[in-house]
Protein backbone atom coordinates (compact mmCIF):
# COMPACT_ATOMS: atom_id res chain seq x y z
CA UNK A 1 0.00 0.00 0.00
CA UNK A 2 1.52 3.34 -0.86
CA UNK A 3 1.79 6.03 1.81
CA UNK A 4 -0.64 8.52 2.59
CA UNK A 5 -0.04 12.15 1.99
CA UNK A 6 -2.28 14.83 3.91
CA UNK A 7 -4.97 16.76 2.14
CA UNK A 8 -3.04 19.36 1.48
CA UNK A 9 -0.34 18.05 -0.61
CA UNK A 10 -3.43 16.90 -2.90
CA UNK A 11 -4.68 20.09 -2.84
CA UNK A 12 -1.15 21.55 -4.56
CA UNK A 13 -1.78 18.89 -8.05
CA UNK A 14 -3.48 20.95 -11.08
CA UNK A 15 -5.38 17.97 -13.00
CA UNK A 16 -7.79 19.23 -15.54
CA UNK A 17 -9.65 17.84 -18.39
CA UNK A 18 -7.88 18.62 -21.77
CA UNK A 19 -8.42 18.16 -25.32
CA UNK A 20 -5.93 16.50 -28.16
CA UNK A 21 -5.26 18.69 -30.79
CA UNK A 22 -2.66 17.33 -32.58
CA UNK A 23 -0.88 13.99 -32.34
CA UNK A 24 2.92 14.08 -34.30
CA UNK A 25 5.63 11.23 -34.41
CA UNK A 26 8.90 11.86 -32.44
CA UNK A 27 11.73 11.14 -35.08
CA UNK A 28 13.50 8.13 -33.86
CA UNK A 29 10.55 7.09 -31.10
CA UNK A 30 8.65 4.07 -31.24
CA UNK A 31 6.91 4.79 -27.89
CA UNK A 32 6.22 8.91 -27.88
CA UNK A 33 3.89 10.69 -29.65
CA UNK A 34 4.01 14.39 -29.73
CA UNK A 35 0.74 16.09 -28.31
CA UNK A 36 -0.70 19.42 -28.01
CA UNK A 37 -3.39 19.37 -25.62
CA UNK A 38 -5.33 22.35 -25.04
CA UNK A 39 -6.08 22.25 -21.40
CA UNK A 40 -8.85 25.66 -21.23
CA UNK A 41 -6.47 28.76 -21.02
CA UNK A 42 -3.98 27.40 -23.11
CA UNK A 43 -2.00 24.95 -25.04
CA UNK A 44 0.62 22.43 -23.95
CA UNK A 45 2.39 19.90 -25.59
CA UNK A 46 2.70 16.81 -23.77
CA UNK A 47 4.81 13.80 -24.73
CA UNK A 48 3.34 10.54 -24.31
CA UNK A 49 4.26 6.75 -24.44
CA UNK A 50 1.58 5.63 -25.79
CA UNK A 51 2.53 4.97 -29.44
CA UNK A 52 2.37 0.93 -29.18
CA UNK A 53 -1.52 1.68 -27.42
CA UNK A 54 -3.23 4.19 -29.58
CA UNK A 55 -3.09 4.92 -33.38
CA UNK A 56 -2.97 8.85 -33.81
CA UNK A 57 -6.71 8.97 -35.79
CA UNK A 58 -8.01 7.56 -32.42
CA UNK A 59 -6.22 10.01 -29.91
CA UNK A 60 -6.98 13.28 -32.09
CA UNK A 61 -9.86 15.46 -30.62
CA UNK A 62 -10.50 13.01 -28.04
CA UNK A 63 -10.88 14.60 -24.50
CA UNK A 64 -8.17 13.41 -21.73
CA UNK A 65 -7.19 13.95 -17.85
CA UNK A 66 -3.91 15.79 -17.63
CA UNK A 67 -1.09 16.42 -15.02
CA UNK A 68 -0.97 20.39 -15.45
CA UNK A 69 1.74 21.34 -12.77
CA UNK A 70 4.15 18.68 -13.33
CA UNK A 71 8.00 19.47 -13.52
CA UNK A 72 8.40 19.62 -17.83
CA UNK A 73 10.83 17.07 -18.81
CA UNK A 74 12.99 17.06 -21.57
CA UNK A 75 12.44 14.02 -24.11
CA UNK A 76 13.77 13.56 -27.65
CA UNK A 77 14.40 17.15 -27.40
CA UNK A 78 11.36 17.82 -27.00
CA UNK A 79 9.91 19.74 -23.77
CA UNK A 80 7.14 17.76 -22.31
CA UNK A 81 4.70 20.21 -20.05
CA UNK A 82 2.74 18.01 -18.67
CA UNK A 83 1.16 13.74 -18.10
CA UNK A 84 -1.39 12.36 -19.33
CA UNK A 85 -3.36 10.03 -16.67
CA UNK A 86 -3.85 6.58 -17.52
CA UNK A 87 -4.52 3.36 -16.12
CA UNK A 88 -1.68 0.40 -16.24
CA UNK A 89 -3.57 -2.74 -17.42
CA UNK A 90 -0.72 -5.31 -16.94
CA UNK A 91 1.74 -2.87 -18.70
CA UNK A 92 -0.59 -1.42 -21.07
CA UNK A 93 -1.93 2.17 -20.89
CA UNK A 94 -5.88 2.79 -20.86
CA UNK A 95 -6.12 6.47 -21.11
CA UNK A 96 -8.60 8.11 -18.40
CA UNK A 97 -11.08 10.14 -20.16
CA UNK A 98 -14.75 11.94 -18.42
CA UNK A 99 -17.35 9.72 -19.32
CA UNK A 100 -19.21 12.50 -21.05
CA UNK A 101 -18.42 16.14 -23.21
CA UNK A 102 -17.43 18.56 -20.46
CA UNK A 103 -15.81 21.61 -20.70
CA UNK A 104 -11.74 21.68 -21.69
CA UNK A 105 -10.27 22.93 -18.40
CA UNK A 106 -12.28 21.49 -15.49
CA UNK A 107 -10.53 20.94 -13.09
CA UNK A 108 -10.54 17.83 -11.62
CA UNK A 109 -11.09 17.64 -7.57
Amino acid sequence: MSEKIKFDDWSKLDIRVGKILEVEDIEGADKLYKLEIDIGDEKRIVCAGIKKYYKKEELQNKLCVVFVNLEPKTMKGIKSDGMLLAVDEDGKPTLIIPEKDIEVGSKIR
